[in-house]
């Protein structure tokens, strides 16, 4: 069984190799191992130091469920980021064309164009969007921390923190670290998680490690009743 390391550089591999396609030919995609999870939310908290996100901003969250009967209880662990749908509901409620989707697959949002209407977030059946109401981790105190204002690095442009400026005012959400894959790097929460439970990568490559890893595995795919097509399978 290969490790978590090698596990992470097959999958840089695949993305070097899938930037070298021409857009519409690569589908960005996740495999999430549930089973690996152990909770330790180091996905959760490098998405954030990644995307500079604000209190009640979170791309990558990590569910919990309890299951059994006391005293024979366990928890059980799953990493939800957005689902990059093939269908995505979020799109066609929005008024204004802000969220669509690229070429290959990645649902992003145009914070220029957003109107924090919210209703992208009300009809995303995963609760994946979060509107950034310009909250501070440092409210209350006597200066805001220098790494609040940080510009955000999404979709390569460089969006300073400031009030009433976007992206406060809009509706957020995971865009798989756009600014990261254009320098063919992985996702941060894919790098950061230590039991190698997410696999990141161009599912139109049948032989990339995204594309064995379900081929091979039997999965699910949540919600998949509601007709959305997520991006992201999960090990049953």
């Amino acid at each position: 069984m290969s490790s978590p390391s090698d596990r992470l550089e097959g999958q840089r591999r695949d993305v070097r190799h899938a930037m070298t396609k021409v857009r519409n030919q690569r589908t960005w995609g996740m495999y999430i191992d549930p089973h690996r999870c152990n909770g330790c939310r180091a996905c959760q908290v490098a998405c954030k130091a990644e995307n500079n996100t604000p209190p009640g901003v979170s791309y990558m969250v990590v569910l919990e469920q309890e299951r059994g009967e006391f005293p024979h209880t366990r928890r059980s662990f799953v990493p939800r980021p957005c689902m990059h749908c093939g269908k995505p509901s979020c799109i066609l409620v929005c008024p204004v064309q802000a969220t669509f989707k690229q070429p290959d697959g990645t649902v992003v949002m145009d914070y220029m164009k957003c109107i924090g209407c919210r209703y992208c977030a009300t009809n995303c059946p995963y609760g994946a969007r979060y509107f950034d109401f310009g909250e501070s981790y440092a409210d209350g105190a006597p200066a805001p921390a220098a790494y609040e204002q940080r510009p955000s690095p999404e979709y390569a442009r460089a969006w300073p923190r400031q009030p009433r400026i976007s992206p406060i005012g809009n509706v957020r959400k995971c865009h798989h670290c756009q600014h990261r894959i254009l320098r063919s790097l992985l996702p941060a929460c894919v790098e950061a998680c230590p039991t190698g439970a997410i696999t990141f990568g161009d599912l139109s490559e049948k032989e990339s490690p995204v594309g064995i890893a379900i081929s091979e595995n039997p999965t699910y795919r949540l919600r998949e009743e509601l007709g959305n097509e997520p991006s992201v399978h999960y090990k049953e």
